[in-house]
Order: structure tokens, then sequence, then C-alpha cells
């Protein structure tokens, strides 16, 4: 039923006449809506980890196409960190079916069930379920992508960028024996990178209040959890899409991770979106940032039917 719905809603996103490239193959869409169905198999609410009673979840979409280890897509939806669901991003993991990713699709504790930083330890034990899970279902560790939009664009990076000992791979069921956890990109959709920025003054969002609370430590809890504190050289490529007139998270958040970027030689590229707000671009900027995508990806090697870097 779900691959129904992804092949109805790519009918209606894209024209008739514009083919879609899988691998080095080319599909019409009417051939690609039949292909994804024969090629993907969805293993729906996945429970990877428990935590204060909430399960946390994820759907798995499997590209079983190539019959070997397939470049793997780790989405987190937005929201602010205390709303939204998995299942309002289905729509956005199109382009990413089109280009053959196998996809990951992560849901987590918002501010109602755990404050912070409890989603960003979610995320990270998600990213340790597609490690211990990638033999299963074929997913190729060494090709991980992550991306979001908003919260989940700021949950991306911290999943990307945070280390070991950041102290968010101790909390329960964690496997000590499991090699260090590293994506190979991250995709930020106007993610926050400043929590404490958020939290008084003329940038103050309701959303980052309530998902720091009353904590005593809330200061040092919003440095921890900022991705602008995990700067450093050996990050994976990050590309950043960001409105410079973003109403929610200040466009200068996207500029001050891109300066720090290329302050420590980290290849990042920021991509700004003329006029755009948070989020609900045009389509002919959607076009111009999915070809953007496209682009990144390929410099990289991490297109689905490319060949990895040696």
């Amino acid at each position: 039923m779900i691959a129904k719905i992804l092949c109805a809603a790519l009918v209606v996103m894209i024209t008739p006449e514009r083919s879609l490239s899988q691998g080095s193959d080319r599909f019409s869409i009417q051939e690609w809506t039949v292909a994804i169905g024969r090629n993907y198999s969805i293993v729906p609410n996945i429970t990877y980890a428990v935590a204060e009673n909430f399960e946390c979840k994820l759907d798995a979409y499997v590209n079983r196409a190539s019959g070997v280890p397939t470049p793997t897509l780790i989405h987190i939806h937005g929201g602010g960190w205390v709303t939204g669901s998995k299942e309002t991003a289905i729509l956005s993991l199109l382009p990413y079916f089109a280009m053959g990713f196998s996809i990951v699709n992560v849901e987590y504790r918002l501010a109602r069930v755990s404050l912070a930083p409890a989603a960003v330890e979610d995320c990270r034990l998600a990213l340790r379920w597609v490690y211990r899970n990638a033999g299963k279902y074929g997913f190729d560790t060494t090709r991980l992508v992550v991306t979001g939009g908003s919260a989940g664009g700021h949950l991306a990076l911290m999943t990307g960028m945070a280390e070991p000992d950041s102290g968010f791979d101790a909390p329960r069921e964690w496997d000590p024996a499991m090699p260090s956890l590293r994506v190979a990109a991250i995709i930020n959709w106007y993610g926050i990178t400043d929590v404490p920025d958020l939290l008084s003054g003329s940038n103050q969002q309701a959303y980052a209040v309530s998902w720091l609370g009353g904590q005593p430590n809330r200061e040092a809890v919003a440095r921890r959890v900022s991705p602008l504190t995990y700067i450093r050289s050996d990050l994976p490529p990050i590309l950043t899409i960001h409105g410079d007139q973003d109403q929610l998270v200040p466009y200068t958040h996207g500029v001050r991770l891109h300066k720090a970027l290329d302050a420590v030689g980290t290849p990042n590229q920021l991509l700004t979106i003329a006029g755009g707000r948070h989020g609900g671009f045009s389509g002919e900027q959607m076009s111009m940032i999915y070809a953007v995508i496209r682009q990144f990806l390929t410099e990289h090697a991490l297109m689905p039917g490319g060949q990895p870097k040696e």
C-alpha cells in the first residue's frame, strides 16, 4: 500500500516527459512506478530502542534491485523537536527513491516524552541500528547519507558530527564493541546550528524553549546539542540548504556553520535560497535544489549505481 501511494505521488509531482535515473538505467515514470513496487521491500515500524516506556521506531525502505549493498539515506523528520512524525515525511523521500537509495525513516522522542538531549541520543541509536542491521538489509555503511529539515536538519547534523566521547552514545542498550559510527555526508535543510541562540533574545523560539524545558543546566545542554560545538576537520561533507528570509531558523545559522566548516577545511556548501522562508520553496527552487543535491552526492561518490571512492 505504501509503495502504491509513493508511486502515485511521484506521477503527480514529476511530468510524464521526464525520465528518472536509477544507477545506469533510465526509466520512464510509468516504468519506474512499476519498478519501485518490485525492487523495494518496506519494513515499517521497527523498534530500534526503548526509553521511558516509549518505543522509538523507524521504517526501512530497502532497495534490493542491485543485489549488492546499497547507498542508504537516513531521514530525520522536523517539527521543532516538539511535533512531527516519520509518516509526515514520506513525500519528501520521493527524490531519493528516484535516485535508488535505500531509506531509513526515523522517529524519536519529542519534548513531551523527554527533553533535550534525548532526541540526539535516539538518532545516534538509529544510526547504530543501521550499522547493526546492514548485512540483513543490504545497507552500505561506507555510503550513509543523513538528512532532515529544521529540527530534523539539526538532528542530522548532530547524528553525523557527534563523536563517541560526546556523551550521546552511552545510554541504554549501547554496545561498547560497536565500531565508531560515521556517515559519509550530511544534507542539512535549514537546521538549527546554535541552540542557545534560540532560547532568548531576538531569535528566541518557543519550540526551542520547550525542548530544553526548565532544566537547571539548560544553557550547558543547549551548547552540547549545538552542531557548532562539534566543528573539526575530519567531518563528513555537509550541504546546507537555507532560505535567507527564514522566519523560524535564522539564516545566520547556516552562514555561521558554513564559515566555521570552511575555517577548518571541511568540504561543505551553503545553498542560499533567495527570498526563501522556512521551507515551502517553489517548484522551480525545489528542482534546482535537487539538482545541486545530485551533484553533491555525485562529487562525493555517494549516488546509487556509482563507484565508491577508493
